[in-house]
């Protein structure tokens, strides 16, 4: 019988029966039941390096809870043939949900209305006018699984939707030719694209200026697509009318003076969490575990 541990919390309850009888699960492992371990199902936060596999001589296959592998290192992976497995689409709709609640927040202006009421500054409240989205522009970045169920959400609140993904096939009714247009005709900007060489600070001082007046951005992506020495000037300069961010550069951040800005919401990369969706990607990686080990083909791997 082989031993599958979880290195961070994971629930047997949820994952022993999608393991099956062949295979035990052990929630809470000591040293000597990781060095016999066939398999790891690993949560997002579990630094998974060279020197986790030094410990591991037994591994056939990591399990990746979500689809962020920059704590799991590839590369030592593919020397030892080990699949990485991940869950792409268990927490889709936690997450879209999660931008899309971060942009009404903003655009309500729940902040600062809930700081003014519960300090006894009702008579200031028209200081503070409430948005909407009705008959509003939503630019989504990056138009995989998240991104277009975002744009199914919005599209429920009458928003008109653009999209740039120039990966992704987008409905000509939908795509824009590159990021400035789409943020220059956005009153809600979304970002879902992965951290790359290239979407590294793609949120910057230049593309700043090109946002429409007053507009809400909100990142549920990667913490470094955004600038955020950047974007609190833009925030001071009214450029820019809120920022909502569930992700970080690092995790947990340093403090940084934009936290304190009235217009800023933040969480912390929980909006991809939720009850339904972290059962779900249990779920998905013991069935990504259990066919890796009864000679199967997973559903998704990571590659470097």
């Amino acid at each position: 019988m082989q031993i599958i541990v979880g290195l961070g919390p994971v629930d047997s309850n949820v994952v022993q029966p999608v393991l099956g009888d062949d295979l035990v699960f052990v929630e809470s492992p000591t040293e000597a039941q990781i060095a016999e371990a066939a398999g790891a199902i690993v949560r997002a936060a579990f630094v998974f390096d060279a020197a986790q596999f030094s410990k591991m001589p037994n591994l056939k296959v990591i399990a990746r809870t979500g689809v962020g592998t920059d704590l799991v290192d590839l590369e030592t992976a593919a020397s030892k043939n080990i699949p990485v497995v991940i869950t792409p689409g268990s927490n889709t709709n936690a997450v879209a949900e999660g931008a899309i609640a971060h942009a009404l927040h903003l655009t309500k202006r729940l902040g600062p209305l809930h700081k003014m009421v519960s300090t006894g500054g009702w008579n200031d409240r028209i200081k503070y006018p409430v948005g909407d989205f009705e008959s509003k522009t939503i630019g989504i970045v990056g138009f995989g699984r998240i991104g277009r169920r975002v744009a199914k959400l919005a599209e429920a609140f009458d928003m008109k939707v653009l999209a740039y993904d120039p990966f992704a096939q987008i409905p000509a009714e939908n795509a824009v030719a590159d990021i400035a247009n789409l943020v220059s005709r956005s009153d809600v900007i979304s970002l879902h694209v992965p951290l790359t060489d290239e979407t590294n600070h793609m949120i910057n001082t230049e593309l700043l200026a090109k946002f429409k007046t007053g507009a809400v951005l909100v990142n549920c992506g990667r913490g470094a697509l955004i600038d955020l020495d950047a974007a609190l000037v833009a925030l001071n300069n009214k450029q820019l009318g809120g920022l909502g961010l569930d992700v970080f550069d690092p995790e947990p951040p340093a403090h940084h003076a934009l936290f304190e800005h009235e217009n800023v919401v933040l969480t912390p990369h929980v909006m991809g969490l939720s009850i339904q969706s972290t059962v779900q990607t249990f779920i998905d990686a013991a069935v990504g575990v259990r066919d890796v080990l009864e000679g199967r083909a997973p559903r998704a791997v990571a590659t470097k």
